[in-house]
């Protein structure tokens, strides 16, 4: 009984309890989709084939690449300077910038300045609102 009114947080895997909770509540919708429309899904064959023949596999793909590189050089590089949101800033720059750039079907001068602007802006203000405002430190 004497431990009712203490509370112990592990801060090592306190911040994984949503993204896991998220994470197997949208698989087992998956699953639940899966296998109630298992006969739509499966009658669907071809056109999933012709999807794929059709999509722009250089901006799918490279979306794929820059999103998992961005997710795992955000925390080693915030571990330089802990506790500063700094890993979030220096990594969504760049990232919002070649993501930019890979979706622009064309890339004059001035498109270019524009997007190098949003890419400082953007993850600036962010990173500032939730530093300053919202005392909340990014990885």
């Amino acid at each position: 009984m004497g431990n009712l009114g203490q509370v112990t947080i592990d801060f090592e895997r306190s911040h994984l309890v949503f993204p896991i909770l998220i994470g197997s509540i949208l698989a087992l919708l998956g699953i639940a989709i899966l296998i109630t429309r298992r006969d739509r899904i499966a009658a669907s064959g071809p056109n999933w084939r012709q999807t794929f023949a059709d999509m722009d596999k250089l901006r799918f793909f490279g979306t794929l690449v820059l999103t998992v590189l961005y997710f795992s050089l955000m925390v080693p590089v915030g571990n330089f300077w802990p506790n500063t949101g700094l890993g979030f800033l220096i990594c969504s720059i760049p990232y919002v910038l070649a993501t930019g750039l890979l979706f622009m079907h064309e890339r004059p001068l001035r498109q270019v300045l524009v997007m190098l602007v949003i890419a400082v802006i953007g993850p600036s203000f962010v990173w500032w609102l939730f530093t300053e405002i919202f005392f909340l430190t990014l990885p």
